[in-house]
């Protein structure tokens, strides 16, 4: 075990991307709320110091726990006190005022936490300890599969309820990808996948906002006004920035125009000061972010790194790419923001 965990390194170039991206996120953050934060504060720093703040002290812990070996979070009491406080921080949303419509945040002393981001790190550590306990019995539906399916079931339940449809799709694509990993029957991930899509389309069909929302994504412009508005919006700012932009700072979308420009729609601010090259370099930053989590996963001594590595890398791009496609309006909105952009906090419902 000694000689095993001193082979264990910090991945410097993966490391560099992930600062990269959050670096460039906090820029961003100040240039879409300057005006913003002046008018509501009279200091244009105030979004980008709290930004900067949680970037650095993001960084560092990621540091930090990039040095400990990730066999340490392999213990029973480890995986299954995280999955039980989590689920607890979930249930406890519901003693907070509502924003937006949702109850999402737990509100304490000035700062405000989404528990509803520790499932995407819970999940993941729970059913690579699972899977990796289970190798043997990977085709046993008691034994193996109803557990896993019944810890996503609790966890996207309870992130539903708040309601936030779109975490819940994240979490469906890290179950997804850690069960085909783990060498999960065809069947089993089929069958599961199915009944994820017709839940999704019940969500959908039993909630009329969600309804609107889905006609907005089909025909934006016809919606201009109301359900299609941040979508048209999005699309103008990004479309006005062409090739090159018009430059770090001088975007108009962010104006009052775009709402949530330094939350969800930061990257239509990148499209509108960096253009064309400047979202295909996110973009680009976020496929190499892939690559090399998914290298360091397939590259891990044991299955439990294996699978571990798969599901966290999963839920950081899923929600990347689906921030995008919401942005330039190939899937119905949802409030996802870009990882490493942005925590979240404005995030509409």
């Amino acid at each position: 075990m000694a000689t095993q965990i001193s082979k264990i390194r910090t991945d410097w170039f993966l490391f560099a991307i992930a600062a990269g991206l959050s670096l460039f996120g906090a820029a961003m953050v100040y240039s879409a709320s300057a005006m913003i934060a002046l008018r509501e504060s009279q200091s244009q720093f105030t979004y980008f110091y709290k930004q900067f703040a949680f970037t650095l002290a993001g960084l560092a812990a990621m540091f930090i726990v990039s040095r400990i070996d990730y066999r340490r979070y392999q213990s029973t009491w480890f995986v299954y006190g995280f999955l039980a406080i989590t689920a607890l921080l979930l249930v406890a949303v519901f003693g907070f005022p509502s924003i937006n419509g949702a109850r999402r945040w737990i509100r304490f002393a000035g700062l405000s936490f989404q528990p509803s981001e520790l499932t995407k790190i819970a999940l993941p550590v729970f059913l690579a300890f699972f899977l990796t306990r289970h190798e043997k019995t990977m085709g046993e539906i008691k034994s193996t599969v109803i557990p896993c399916v019944a810890a996503l079931a609790l966890l996207a339940g309870l992130v539903f309820i708040e309601p936030d449809l779109g975490t819940v799709i994240v979490l469906c694509a890290i179950f997804s990808a850690v069960y085909f990993a783990a060498g999960a029957k065809l069947l089993h991930i089929a069958s599961v996948a199915a009944v994820m899509v017709i839940g999704g389309i019940g969500a959908v069909v039993l909630a009329p906002w969600r309804v609107q929302r889905l006609m907005a994504f089909l025909d934006p412009f016809s919606h201009s006004e109301d359900a299609g508005y941040q979508v048209v919006q999005s699309l103008m700012a990004i479309g006005s920035g062409g090739i090159a932009g018009e430059g770090f700072a001088k975007g108009q979308a962010k104006l009052f125009y775009l709402p949530y420009p330094y939350s969800d729609f930061i990257f239509s601010v990148v499209g509108e000061e960096f253009g064309l090259i400047g979202t295909l370099a996110v973009v680009i930053a976020f496929g190499l972010l892939l690559w090399r989590g998914t290298r360091a996963a397939m590259n891990a001594p044991d299955r439990f790194g294996t699978l571990l590595g798969i599901g966290i890398i999963t839920g950081i791009v899923v929600q990347a790419l689906f921030n995008i496609s919401v942005v330039i309006s190939i899937v119905p909105a949802k409030g996802i923001p870009l990882p490493l952009f942005r925590t979240g906090e404005h995030r509409f419902s």
